[in-house]
């Protein structure tokens, strides 16, 4: 195994999740992510694990859920960790794990590359940074959106729980991305209103070349526009109608190695950016349950909680 990956997979094993000698461990990967899905079951094992290793049949979408006999499995083990080239972050399967006490964290569609580079990141400065970004969003009522490609956009928080993205999972039911590094919300249903241009990138899509222009209308996406890409986009959320258009999730980057390579996993953590998804939104606090997630990157945002300022063109001012 190449040695840099082995320290990378080292470090998500025993800091990242704490794994101790003893403990159940479960590696659940596909074809697609398989090196590093081994690497992480070998160092489960150096850690005195028992550890086991599941490959399913890459999923269709991010947020599909993974087979029956993958989620029992993920019931039963004190921590699970997902390389996979879909996300299963936003499943049944992973909210009912977490709630049987497993501490999970999800690698969807990670390089070997990006796990080399961002998990070498300090995690306790990205937990505290990510910890107070969520506070401010648990106590916030009102949002508003705006960049200078063209996002305008207002919505409500009020009353839904915001959760930092740290990447330290030591404590039952605990949860991350690894690499990790956001705060993130679900909105009010039915209640964001405006204009939403996504450009930096577009899960499902990558890197965009042409901004994607969403008008938004009580909660949903009525109209997308754009070149190519925004067509990609609009076939991806007609499969799964109305509920595939909720605006779903509003998320603050905040890590510092991570740069906008087109894999969503480490787009959505780059400091400086805010990202918005649309689609599934149960798995987090929203109501809207459907089988896709995709989230939107929107570069140099200037973001303002309850009159608040907190980030001006993708400057964080707290």
């Amino acid at each position: 195994m190449e040695e840099k990956l082995a320290r990378s997979a080292e470090i998500a094993i025993r800091d990242c999740m704490g794994v101790k000698p003893g403990e159940n461990v479960l590696i659940v990967t596909d074809g697609p992510k398989r090196e590093i899905g081994r690497a992480l079951w070998q160092q489960a094992i150096e850690a005195g694990a028992d550890a086991v290793y599941m490959e399913m049949t890459p999923r269709k979408t991010h947020g599909t859920e993974p087979p029956a006999m993958v989620a029992e499995a993920m019931k039963k083990a004190d921590v699970v960790l997902g390389p996979t080239s879909k996300s299963f972050s936003h499943t049944a399967a992973r909210k009912a794990a977490n709630k049987a006490g497993a501490r999970i964290a999800t690698l969807p569609d990670i390089t070997e590359d990006m796990m080399k580079r961002t998990l070498c990141a300090d995690y306790k400065k990205i937990g505290a940074v990510s910890e107070r970004f969520a506070q401010i969003l648990n106590d916030g009522k009102q949002v508003h959106l705006t960049t200078q490609a063209g996002t305008e956009l207002t919505m409500s928080i009020a009353g839904r729980e915001a959760h930092p993205d740290t990447g330290l999972n030591h404590t039952p039911g605990s949860f991350s991305n690894l690499p990790a590094g956001e705060a993130y919300i679900a909105p009010l249903e039915d209640t964001a209103e405006g204009l939403l241009v996504v450009d930096g990138a577009m899960a499902g899509i990558g890197v965009l070349s042409a901004p994607i222009k969403m008008t938004v209308e009580k909660g949903y996406v009525t109209r997308v526009e754009g070149g190519p890409e925004a067509s990609q986009l609009e076939g991806m959320l007609a499969e799964y109608g109305k509920p595939a258009r909720n605006i779903a999730e509003l998320g603050i980057g905040t890590n510092d190695m991570a740069i906008i390579t087109g894999k969503i996993l480490e787009d959505e953590k780059v400091l400086g950016t805010v990202h918005v998804a649309l689609g599934n939104s149960v798995s987090f606090g929203g109501k809207v349950d459907v089988p896709i997630h995709l989230d939107g990157i929107l570069n140099a945002p200037t973001l303002t909680v309850d009159g608040r300022v907190i980030i001006k063109d993708g400057k964080h001012l707290i």
